[in-house]
């Protein structure tokens, strides 16, 4: 990547100063046109396929493809072609390190080392057999242990039900699992699954999770998001993470809407567990593997979904019929990892290394500081419900609009792929690696012309679908 550009001369400054100057002091065209000329990630964007006609807002959902990810994604391909069931050896590298081959290289985007991250299973199999691992730990009177935290001892009261502590503004399927895990132990999830409650709908204050945790003492789990799905509130995971050990609870976090759009310190902020998604913004494709963090103090814990392939790799084919778990994160594997659904991510990890996940996010903050201050200039009928605070701030914008389907509907029509919510969110992501400045305007420009025209009140509300 060009490095013209250093830290002191910060290229992106004109979007901050948009928006915190609370309007454009020039002309709109001009400022985006000045912060794309002098953008360090531009050429990043050829790396990557997007339509050549349309503007691709819905990297939060689904990442493109890039040249890397199919390159790497090829060359298994061959290897296949090539070595057959040799590949799990004589493949260059082999096969059967993927897994930890590639967490590895992830562990730097979430602030970790290379032993504590593994790809794996999907992220809700993963939210399954973490969130089970340690309600086990619990139920065994294996609490956290945290030398800073003096209610973090590593005990627990076994007679003790421990309840995990969620939030109301979760992704849905996080609840499913965790409900499942807490029946699966004869615990009812009725009664010990604890939901801290928004505000005001958008976002949840860390002082309500505190307070929670006050309130009541028999949380054993705190599971947050680093970032939520649909405002995109960003979570300070270092205040939470601190919460739940003074409370003596496990902190875990689902960061699948921030990692590769924001950079983490997992270990710097003493997380316990965390999982996350590859194919939204670290660009790995549909149904990509998932990836999981586990800090190295709990290494050689037994999973609570054992399988073969989170065995301990030097006796791993022994077949031996007793479990010996990995001791490294690679334990929470559980089967043969699907190689095909796995190479597209050494490419797309690679891709993002090397353009900096601290440039990463320095553009994204400027991409969402622009779209944030073109919407307020010029839509009055549209909302903001992403906090406007950058440390609080995620990849994506959430537009608020009473007619937001019919809106994302139109949008979609006119070659603007974003995403709907329900009940009145259009999630707007300019993700870094491949948006302009230039295309933050175009998307305004378009939703400007819908509304002035109301072309969106000439389509009926769908009755559900993938948006």
């Amino acid at each position: 990547m060009d490095d013209s550009h250093g830290v002191g001369d910060d290229p992106y400054a004109p979007a901050k100063a948009v928006l915190d100057g609370g309007g454009f002091g020039s002309d709109p065209v001009e400022t985006a046109a000045r912060l794309d000329a002098d953008d360090p990630l531009s050429g990043l964007a050829d790396r990557f396929f997007t339509p050549d006609d349309g503007l691709y807002m819905d990297g939060n959902s689904l990442g493109p493809a890039s040249d890397a990810a199919l390159a790497s994604l090829d060359r298994v391909v061959d290897e296949w072609r090539e070595h057959l069931i040799g590949g799990w050896t004589d493949a260059d590298p082999p096969w059967f390190e993927v897994g930890e081959r590639i967490g590895a290289a992830l562990a730097p985007l979430v602030g970790a080392a290379p032993e504590e991250v593994v790809i794996g299973n999907s992220i809700t199999v993963n939210v399954h057999t973490l969130v089970g691992t340690f309600l086990d730990e619990l139920l065994a009177g294996n609490g956290p242990d945290r030398a800073d935290s003096a209610a973090a001892d590593g005990s627990w009261d076994p007679d003790v039900e421990p309840a995990v502590l969620v939030n109301e503004l979760d992704f849905p399927s996080d609840h499913y699992a965790i409900r499942a895990q807490l029946r699966q132990r004869g615990i009812d999830p009725d009664e010990k699954l604890r939901v801290v409650e928004s505000r005001d709908g958008r976002t949840i204050d860390p002082a309500d999770v505190e307070a929670v945790l006050e309130e009541h003492d028999d949380v054993g789990i705190v599971f947050m998001p680093t970032a939520l799905y649909r405002s995109g509130q960003l979570f300070d995971v270092a205040r939470i993470a601190e919460a739940a050990h003074d409370a003596g609870a496990y902190a875990g976090f689902d960061a699948a809407h921030s990692v590769g759009a924001v950079p983490h310190a997992f270990d710097d902020a003493g997380v316990d567990f965390a999982v996350w998604c590859t194919y939204k913004y670290l660009n790995a494709g549909p149904g990509a593997l998932g990836a999981l963090f586990v800090a190295e103090r709990h290494h050689g814990l037994t999973p609570a979904l054992a399988g073969w392939w989170g065995h301990e790799k030097a006796t791993q084919f022994e077949m031996n019929l007793t479990y010996t778990p990995a001791d490294s994160a690679g334990a929470w594997q559980i089967g043969t990892p699907p190689l095909l659904a796995a190479a597209p991510l050494e490419g797309a990890v690679e891709t993002l290394r090397e353009a900096g996940i601290e440039r990463i996010r320095a553009k994204s903050l400027a991409l969402t500081d622009l779209l944030i201050a073109l919407v307020d200039e010029r839509l009055p009928e549209v909302a903001i419900g992403t906090p406007r605070d950058r440390d609080t701030r995620g990849g994506h914008v959430a537009l608020e609009h009473p007619d937001a389907e019919r809106l994302s509907r139109a949008l979609t029509d006119r070659g603007v792929v974003v995403d709907f919510r329900p009940p009145n969110v259009v999630r707007v992501c300019p993700a870094a690696p491949y948006t302009a400045f230039a295309d933050v305007l175009a998307v305004v420009d378009r939703i400007e012309a819908i509304l002035d025209a109301g072309a969106h009140e000439e389509y009926a509300a769908s009755e559900g679908g993938v948006t």
